[in-house]
């Protein structure tokens, strides 16, 4: 089953490696579309589709985060549109 989530990650995740890493662990668990991205409030935002057990296992490597990070909370964001952020490409896992 395919599932696309929005998740705000937050603590000390910006200027560490957060979203290098986030792109690395994608890749290595592969069949994950979606982008990371740094938001002004010192979180980072991720935006993912794929199979039900890549997201899972993506979310779950999110709550241990990078090497140098650390991570405080994940949250799930919901009903949240903005015409700034690009759709997910398929087959694409990337910075923006």
């Amino acid at each position: 089953m395919i599932k696309e989530v929005l998740i705000k990650i937050k603590g000390r995740v910006q200027g560490v490696g957060f979203r290098y890493w986030a792109i690395n662990t994608a890749k290595e668990i592969g069949g994950i579309s979606g982008w990371v991205h740094n938001e002004a409030d010192g979180s980072v935002e991720i935006s993912m589709r794929g199979e039900e057990e890549k997201i899972d296992a993506m979310i779950i490597a999110c709550q241990n985060g990078s090497p140098f990070s650390r991570v405080d909370k994940v949250e799930f964001v919901v009903g949240r549109i903005s015409s700034f952020l690009p759709p997910i490409e398929d087959g694409v896992f990337k910075r923006v």
